[in-house]
């Protein structure tokens, strides 16, 4: 077996790990749902639960037999991979502060910035799609969307 697939086989049983460690982190989480009253018979904890079930157990299965993985990224694919979580993490950050709307702006407009679309573009994009969410969230399923404490 040559090094790149020895690498390949290490990273795929290394990334279905990590997956197992998520499984296992949002079972206990869903587990952990407390309700004191539920129409269904079931309750709240079922869904979780078993999504957690049916990941970890494909991770099993992918940790038994990964079959081939691409090589880690470098350069700019690797400054792309990494900084939609960023952006991720910076937007969740800043929602209470600035609210739905800003959020999935702030979101939509790093990810088409990110992907090479031209500024005029990725803004156009971005209001338009916070513009869809707020209307569908608020009017539609009559839903509360927080506005941010920037705005009141």
């Amino acid at each position: 077996m040559s090094d790149n697939a020895r690498t390949a086989l290490v990273i795929g049983r290394i990334s279905a790990l990590c997956l197992f460690g998520l499984a296992v982190a949002y079972g206990v989480g869903g587990a952990s749902i407390e309700y004191a009253f539920s129409s269904d018979p079931l309750g709240p904890r079922v869904v979780p639960v078993a999504l957690a079930l049916i990941l970890g157990l494909l991770c099993v299965f992918y940790v038994r037999s990964p079959g081939t993985a691409e090589a880690f990224p470098s350069g700019r694919l690797l400054w792309r991979v990494l900084a939609i979580p960023l952006l991720l993490v910076v937007c969740v950050a800043v929602f209470e502060t600035a609210g739905f709307a800003i959020s999935v702006f702030l979101l939509t407009f790093g990810t088409g910035l990110i992907f090479g679309a031209p500024l005029g573009y990725a803004a156009a994009g971005a209001a338009g799609h916070a513009a869809l969410w707020w209307f569908i969230f608020s009017y539609l399923l009559q839903v509360y969307l927080p506005t941010g404490t920037l705005f009141g």
